[in-house]
């Protein structure tokens, strides 16, 4: 589930198909993450996707670069599994910053006071520093973006701050924020649309358990001193194939439904998950 970044691929297969629906190549949007290089989900977004991060959130603190993140160290930290925290900051552009949660009393490029980098942690989701073009939360508290603060997320012309959002992390936007977002045009993937493939990948690994006996399951899907079986590796290509076309296949359905009823998304989502129970 982890090493393969099964969660992840779901996940990416929306952000692509909003592009593809809106003809943009990956590269040339900007993201802002939180969930950071360390975590399960947080570190294969930064592997799997292609865009110019500007800001990472994690649980050390913020990384923030209005050129882009580089790139390279970011990956670094991702394969090593280690937060922002350390990352080099020689490679930090200008106007970029370091801000981690026992920093106090820090100035930013901008000439910024920063009181509490705990503080600013915490918020920074909400800052008009962390406009991106894509939003992607793979990590964070539930209900960080509720409808009493939401309305940080739109610029002083009462435009959003996020062109698309991807909910990776689980309950990161309530249900009434996600509405009022898509009002104002923003393209929001649901929770339970978006990282179905944990779900997924789960489901296949308990239904390998239940098919096979205990010695066939030893000999085929059990990794002996660092070794995968070919059946293992085998089941986890198809598993990741059959993730990611059910990722396609829900994408395509969202947007459709959309552009045929105006319903919004995250209503559509919760419908599509009535009728996966009761099929």
């Amino acid at each position: 589930h982890d090493t393969y970044g099964m969660t992840t691929r779901s996940v990416h297969q929306f952000v692509l198909g909003i592009l593809a629906k809106l003809g943009i190549d990956e590269e040339t949007i900007t993201k802002t993450q939180t969930g950071g290089p360390d975590g399960d989900l947080g570190s294969n977004e930064v592997l799997i996707s292609k865009d110019k991060t500007l800001t990472v959130i994690d649980g050390s603190g913020v990384l923030h670069d209005p050129a882009g993140i580089d790139r390279e160290e970011l990956s670094r930290l991702a394969r090593e599994r280690k937060m922002v925290s350390h990352f080099d900051r020689g490679r930090i552009g200008a106007g970029g910053f370091l801000v981690l949660v026992d920093d106090n009393d820090v100035t930013l490029p901008d000439g910024r006071r920063v009181d509490s980098g705990f503080a600013f942690r915490n918020g920074f989701h909400l800052d008009p520093k962390a406009a991106a073009d894509l939003f992607v939360p793979c990590g964070g508290r539930p209900s960080s973006v509720h409808i009493n603060n939401v309305d940080a997320l739109l610029d002083e012309e009462n435009r959003p701050r996020f062109r698309f959002i991807v909910e990776g992390a689980n309950l990161f936007l309530t249900q009434d924020a996600r509405l009022y977002l898509e009002n104002k045009g923003v393209v929001v993937i649901k929770d339970a649309s978006a990282n179905k493939g944990g779900v997924t990948s789960s489901s296949l690994e308990v239904l390998a358990a239940l098919a096979l006996d205990d010695e066939t399951f030893a000999t085929h899907m059990t990794v002996q001193e660092g070794v995968r079986p070919e059946f293992y590796q085998r089941y986890v290509a198809q598993v990741q194939e059959r993730l990611e076309q059910n990722a396609r296949d829900e994408f395509e359905c969202l947007w459709r439904e959309h552009e045929r009823t105006g319903r919004p998304r995250s209503l559509l989502t919760d419908e599509i998950s009535v009728k996966i129970n009761d099929l």
